[in-house]
């Protein structure tokens, strides 16, 4: 049978790496479910290895570009549309915007960005029925003894549900090819991933792609909390949780935007 239609494009763009972090576990979620989806995205894999590789990989003439960019079609008018912003905005405004936008031509992602996409994408996929938790419970005395012998070191598990932060169990991840703990906390309707691994980082709180982020270290341990509550109510998590497991409180110049 054929794929779903509407995921099809998704298909695409998945096997083309042209997802952001939450549509590529949405669809990375459709694809565990379905067979025939599964099976498109691995025929349309094998196609792309397989026109990629020597000797089959077309490669075109190198003047192609340069005709391609002399065609009348495609030449600048006289007055462009920079030159008329530079008009309303004066020029050290102008120069100002092309500064901008060369730094953004030139500037790749960040190791940390692309940490942040992974974790958001962890926590996306982690909603998809099924996927939340190994161990579901609201017992930290059940839930921290169940992480041993699955990673090398103990995760705090305090609860927190008198201060409205329920505990909901726990689960092993992957984060930047390590295995990971995640706690799962609720927040009402709201789900907070705590994930832990080992590691040394600066602390820190953001919104990144709709998201609240918040991440810290203490005593060779890494914490990256994500969840779509306010960023306020996860600030808040991660002073009831440091506090609670017996960590430093964050200091007043972690970074934050």
């Amino acid at each position: 049978m054929a794929a779903c239609i509407e995921q099809t494009p998704l298909i695409t763009s998945l096997v083309d790496g042209e997802l952001d972090a939450v549509n590529s576990a949405l669809a990375e979620a459709h694809l565990s479910r379905c067979e025939n989806c599964r099976e498109e995205y691995v025929r349309q894999q094998a196609i792309r290895t397989l026109v990629s590789k020597p000797g089959v990989a077309y490669r075109s003439p190198e003047n192609l570009k340069r005709r391609i960019e002399s065609l009348p079609e495609l030449s600048p008018p006289r007055r462009s549309i920079a030159r008329r912003v530079g008009s309303w905005l004066g020029p050290a405004a102008t120069g100002a915007i092309a500064a901008s936008a060369a730094l953004l031509l030139l500037t790749s992602p960040s190791r940390q960005s692309m940490l942040d996409q992974q974790l958001i994408s962890s926590h996306v996929r982690s909603l998809q029925p099924g996927h939340l938790t190994d161990v579901q419970t609201t017992n930290e005395h059940i839930v921290k003894p169940w992480f041993n012998g699955k990673i090398d070191f103990a995760p705090p598990v305090p609860e927190l549900a008198d201060q409205g932060f329920p505990l909901a169990g726990g689960r092993l991840d992957s984060i930047g090819g390590k295995t990971v703990a995640a706690l799962v906390y609720h927040r009402r309707l709201h789900t907070v991933n705590l994930f832990v691994w080992r590691g040394e980082s600066g602390s820190r709180t953001e919104v990144e792609d709709g998201f609240a982020l918040a991440e810290w270290s203490e005593d060779g341990l890494r914490f990256a909390a994500v969840s779509d509550i306010p960023l306020a109510d996860l600030r808040q998590f991660e002073q009831l949780y440091r506090s609670r497991a017996g960590l430093n409180q964050p200091d007043s110049g972690s970074t934050s935007r």
